[in-house]
């Protein structure tokens, strides 16, 4: 008896095993493809705009995604390097992860500081096309591994492009050229250093914080980026 329990025990572990390889194969293929799809497809939607949706709705207010997805080259060359002053000074340099960033933003947590983020652009585009919003270690294992594709299959101009598109910039309101006609009522090809560096400003917190009424704290940010701007003026994409 104790040898026909030890055989099927060992033959239950072993398909569980098969059945765990075959996820994780599907799973490899499936997320792969996906993100060599959407290198060539603008992501139509994301998790989170369709939970903010369902929370407006919750709140007794219309459902509302107001976007409106720009090109790469359409995108204002000023908001392209505010976003990088302001969110990921070393996009340009690093494979997805900033280590010195990481680094500083674990010692400031430890020390008991305020709660600060080491995400670079590529990081928060592989959260909010491919992942749910929230914080788990599951998650950010998920992330890291999108994070990881991503930089293998798309540009640099194809991670900021999307990211610049997705990124929730107010209440229903997605991607710059929305965030644009919204706040200034002009297209996102005109913006200013400053507005843009405004527009910048107010992530990670857009629904907390807005463009139309800064507060001191964003207009100091505002200014940090500005000063950062003139630091990586001169970076150039390939």
């Amino acid at each position: 008896m104790p040898r026909k329990r030890s055989t099927k025990s060992a033959f239950s572990f072993r398909r569980i095993l098969g059945i765990a390889k075959k996820v994780m194969l599907w799973f490899f293929v499936i997320s792969v493809l996906w993100v060599i799809i959407y290198r060539f497809v603008d992501p139509p939607v994301t998790w989170l705009m369709i939970q903010r949706g369902f929370e407006r709705k919750a709140d007794g207010k219309d459902w509302k995604i107001d976007k409106e997805w720009l090109n790469f080259d359409e995108l204002s060359t000023n908001l392209k390097y505010a976003a990088m002053a302001g969110e990921d000074a070393n996009f340009l340099h690093h494979w997805g992860f900033d280590t010195k960033s990481i680094q500083k933003a674990y010692e400031k947590n430890q020390s008991g500081k305020p709660m600060q983020g080491g995400s670079t652009i590529s990081q928060q585009t592989a959260k909010n096309v491919f992942l749910w919003p929230g914080r788990s270690w599951v998650r950010k294992g998920f992330e890291a591994y999108f994070t990881v594709l991503i930089e293998i299959f798309w540009s640099k101009k194809r991670i900021l492009e999307v990211y610049l598109n997705v990124i929730e910039m107010g209440d229903g309101i997605y991607g710059a050229e929305a965030a644009t006609r919204f706040y200034y009522r002009k297209p996102a090809t005109q913006l200013s250093k400053r507005q843009a560096a405004l527009l910048i400003a107010v992530l990670p917190n857009p629904r907390r914080w807005t463009p139309a009424k800064p507060t001191p704290y964003i207009y100091k940010k505002q200014y940090l980026i500005l000063r950062n701007m003139r630091r990586i003026r001169n970076l150039k994409f390939e």
